[in-house]
């Protein structure tokens, strides 16, 4: 039964937490949930037209287990699934959590490419994918998945096998792992900051901290949650989380987007989602406010200087601001009853339970209230690391704080507030692109000497991807065109991570030890399209 705390706060919240019995394991969690509320609907995929209760969840579960396992997969075992937000994509990890394995999400839109490097790098042994991405699978490198560890959900050409075929061939039930809240339950690709994507280690004490903290931060009934976003990506697999510890149901369009996602909204009563910013930009209509939703989350402080009161009047809702990341889960939220004290000012909240915020300097020393520094996080349910990269993990960590890599500071209230980022990354519509991917990618261009990636700011998806090319020496803009390159980046990456703008250069500024000064071709024009060939809109900025 709901109880009522929307005017607790984060203190007393953590109080609370901390005196109650966590679940040891995801599956665990999906077990209480059927047994607490197995009649009602669990969840509903729109575009497929069917939905089941948390009983008949549990025993789907249980049957895609004994079928997994039927293949040789066991605990600890790695698991590439590839889809979109089809049901067997939800059942995959939660019977990978009751045999004590690990998933390996793979974006449905990368390239032969990326999911060759995703496979090599996750050392991962088995792939479940959907049918019709079958064929960018098959071009890719799978140097630990034979043929007969692949699994097609849809029709499987030989010599692969179906996902109805191992369902059949079961003959065994599957014993559940013993529950432990430290085994890893992801292997969950980061868009990538400082370089190419990176394996976040996440364990089922992870997605336990924050399924239950961010829900219970909600503090309102909710029944029917929103996921706005794929499945391969860690928010909706955590809305999943809350939706199970609230005994509600999850409604899935199967590939969501803004122009969808007011209707859905509205049309399946939704009362809690990750709203898509940029419907703000689209035009008005009467579902913006004739539907049921009570709050939604808005990541990194992303609704500032009047748009957020501007948002919440046109869509009737609230918009509690929320901070976090792949690799800490929550760290930061608004409490419910703040919002309205908090709105416009661009806060991403208070410390949640179970973790400790602060902010440093360089050498590792808390700096002053109210002076900007790096943000570090630490406490339970972090990640145990990046997976077969310890460099990677050794440089993201000091001691056992994690190093976000975003500048930020701390009112004396307690509030916390963004204020830049040290990485060196794109953030377009929510993705996180490495500049340091792209790059690699474009030199593979044997006439170009070298290049830059840096964020152009827009209106619609928050920044754009540009790429300052210089060619060598002999080498014309003609000779290598942008259709030419684009061609290119359309082969080797996903199309979000596309450059939009491309600009040549004949020379770049560069440092003593020869990098490019990217902050000074961001500060030489004071908008960065000029002098640049726009892919969307097919022509060059005068």
């Amino acid at each position: 039964m709901f109880t009522d705390f929307s005017n607790e706060e984060p203190a007393e919240l953590a109080e609370r937490l901390y005196t109650r019995r966590l679940p040891e394991s995801v599956y665990e969690v999906l077990s209480d949930t059927a047994r607490n509320y197995g009649d009602r609907p669990a969840w509903y995929f729109i575009d497929d037209g069917f939905g089941r209760n948390w009983r008949e969840v549990l025993d789907l579960v249980d049957r895609a287990a004994d079928a997994l396992h039927s293949i040789g997969i066991r605990t600890g075992s790695h698991v590439a699934v590839m889809a979109w937000n089809i049901e067997e994509f939800p059942v995959t990890w939660l019977a990978l959590a009751k045999l004590g394995a690990t998933m390996v999400p793979v974006n449905a839109r990368y390239t032969a490419r990326e999911v060759s490097y995703v496979l090599e790098t996750s050392k991962a042994t088995h792939f479940v994918v959907e049918e019709q991405l079958l064929s960018i699978v098959q071009d890719a490198d799978r140097p630990n998945v034979p043929d007969a560890n692949m699994v097609v959900i849809g029709t499987a050409p030989a010599p692969f096998r179906s996902w109805l075929q191992i369902h059949r061939e079961a003959s065994q039930h599957a014993p559940t792992a013993a529950f432990d809240p430290d085994r890893l339950l992801n292997l969950q690709y980061t868009s990538g900051t400082t370089g190419f994507s990176k394996a976040c280690m996440l364990s089922h004490r992870y997605w336990i901290i924050l399924g239950l903290t961010s829900v219970e931060m909600f503090a309102t009934k909710i029944e029917r949650f929103y996921a706005s976003l794929s499945f391969f990506y860690m928010v909706p697999q955590r809305i999943l989380m809350n939706t199970m510890f609230a005994g509600g149901c999850i409604i899935f369009p199967r590939k969501p987007s803004a122009k969808r996602f007011m209707l859905d909204v509205a049309n399946f009563d939704c009362e809690y989602c990750l709203p898509f910013i940029s419907i703000a930009k689209e035009p008005a209509r009467p579902e913006d406010s004739n539907h049921r939703m009570k709050v939604g989350s808005s990541g990194l402080g992303t609704l500032a200087s009047g748009e957020q009161s501007a948002f919440q009047t046109r869509f009737n809702f609230l918009i509690q601001n929320f901070y976090g990341m792949t690799e800490i889960g929550g760290a930061t939220m608004v409490p419910a009853h703040h919002v309205a004290r908090t709105t416009d000012t661009g806060t991403i909240g208070l410390t949640m339970p179970f973790r400790e915020v602060g902010v440093f300097d360089e050498d590792g020393n808390r700096v002053a209230q109210g002076e900007m520094g790096e943000i570090c996080v630490k406490g339970p349910g972090l990640l145990q690391g990046y997976f077969d990269n310890p460099d990677a993990t050794a440089s993201s960590f000091r001691e056992d704080w994690f190093r976000t890599g975003d500048l930020g500071r701390q009112d004396s209230d307690g509030y916390f507030y963004l204020v830049g980022r040290l990485k060196d990354m794109v953030r377009r519509g929510g993705e996180n692109i490495a500049a340091r991917e792209v790059e690699t990618v474009l030199r593979m261009i044997p006439d170009i000497l070298e290049v830059a990636i840096v964020p152009v700011p827009d209106d619609h998806t928050g920044e754009e991807v540009k790429a300052y090319i210089q060619l060598r020496d002999g080498v014309t803009p003609e000779q290598i065109g942008p259709e030419l390159v684009l061609e290119h980046c359309k082969q080797n990456l996903a199309p979000f991570k596309v450059p939009r703008y491309i600009e040549y250069v004949t020379e770049f500024p560069l440092t003593d030890s020869n990098r490019v000064q990217k902050r000074k071709l961001i500060a030489a024009k004071p908008d960065l399209r000029h002098g640049s060939y726009d892919r969307l809109l097919v022509k060059w900025w005068s």
